[in-house]
């Protein structure tokens, strides 16, 4: 087992321990923080794939965005401190079952599949190669997008202010 095998598996754990805190904690800012490390360890999954773009795309704008908003609307209402978030469940049981299933097919997928592997060294970054399709090849369509958010960002003002 290599230094990237064991930063692999630590990433990973990380991933699930927070993503378990988030489904199962009771109190929202406690799911909010779990939400942000597994954002977090997902981030550092998408580092280890040599995937640099959309890692950092994803601490900008789920990390650094998103919850930071989710944070701010939690923090911020009159009672989103004492919201107990309660699911009611009653078939946990089956429910169990089904993901002890699931697990059972990934697993056996997962040990079947002939994985394809690269050595570290043949990596290289995509950001530049991202960046110079966004700016020749792919231009009209980024434009569009862009025009695109910012009528949807006025509508959205538009309708949220007060008459």
């Amino acid at each position: 087992m290599n230094f990237y095998d064991i930063v692999f598996y630590l990433f990973a754990a990380l991933t699930i321990a927070s993503a378990g805190v988030l489904v199962f904690s009771r109190n929202v800012v406690y799911s909010a923080v779990g939400l942000l490390f597994a954002l977090s360890g997902v981030a550092g999954l998408y580092v280890l794939l040599a995937a640099d773009f959309v890692a950092i795309v994803q601490i900008l704008i789920y990390v650094g965005g998103i919850l930071v908003l989710l944070l701010f609307g939690v923090m911020l209402s009159q009672k989103g401190m004492r919201v107990d978030i309660g699911t009611g469940a009653k078939q946990l049981g089956p429910a169990m079952i089904v993901v002890a299933g699931v697990l059972v097919v990934l697993f056996r997928m997962i040990m079947k599949t002939p994985w394809a592997l690269q050595s570290v060294s043949e990596f290289e970054p995509t950001t530049n190669k991202i960046g110079v399709l966004m700016m020749t090849d792919y231009l009209i369509p980024f434009e569009i997008a862009s025009v695109l958010l910012l009528g949807a960002l006025v509508g959205a003002a538009f309708i949220a202010r007060k008459d």
